[in-house]
């Protein structure tokens, strides 16, 4: 990623090793104590080729702590095109029918291109009422088994990289501000960050690749 990163915007190419020995050397190169390290999938990670065949969606619970001491609960609304990685993000205060159905919309008009298939868990914000909504807008909506959260893996990765990149960096002040960045880093997501699974292309370098 840092290599992509100084190509990118810098025009600086250094090799890989080249970049690790400068961690190393400057002990850069240990994640935080805090920060869960990264291991290997025993899933098969499978892509679909074409943009909408496939959209993930699922919810993050966050948690921040005010300046008077009391801890604020948001729910972030996160949906992952399976081909070309684009990403849609809300936040809500609930999860429920409505805030998925108002998400569900949201993505529809958000995403460049037709949308065939939804894929969701099987929490109750994604039950009767939504499953006929996206019925109602042409889609088809399936469920992940029950337990298996490999199976909507894509939009479980891109909460690991919020969390990394975007909420560990975050002071809470207000709910505007926080969808103030929240958009920003929706956009960021999309057309700034180099992606590992693109070759350090981004979702919509991606998307313009195969159209």
């Amino acid at each position: 990623m840092i290599t992509w990163h100084l190509q990118r915007y810098h025009d600086i190419k250094v090799s890989r090793n080249g970049c690790y020995n400068v961690l190393v050397r400057n002990r850069l190169n240990r994640l935080p104590d805090n920060i869960p390290k990264r291991s290997r999938s025993k899933f098969k990670r499978y892509e679909k080729k074409v943009p909408g065949h496939h959209v993930q969606i699922d919810v993050k619970f966050l948690r921040f702590k005010a300046d008077d001491g009391r801890i604020i609960k948001k729910l972030q609304y996160t949906a992952i095109d399976d081909c070309t990685r684009v990403r849609a993000l809300k936040i809500y205060d609930k999860h429920t029918h409505k805030s998925s159905i108002n998400f569900l919309n949201y993505v529809v008009k958000k995403f460049p291109f037709r949308i065939k298939m939804i894929r969701t868990d099987n929490g109750h914000e994604f039950q009767t009422m939504f499953h006929w909504h996206t019925s109602e807008l042409g889609l088809i909506h399936v469920y992940i088994k029950p337990a298996s959260p490999n199976l909507n893996g894509k939009i479980g990765r891109s909460h690991l990289t919020d969390k990394r990149e975007l909420y560990q960096l975050l002071d809470y002040k207000d709910d505007v501000d926080l969808r103030l960045k929240l958009a920003q880093w929706e956009g960021d997501y999309n057309f700034l960050r180099p992606h590992a699974a693109h070759a350090g292309k981004t979702p919509y370098e991606k998307l313009k690749m195969l159209n």
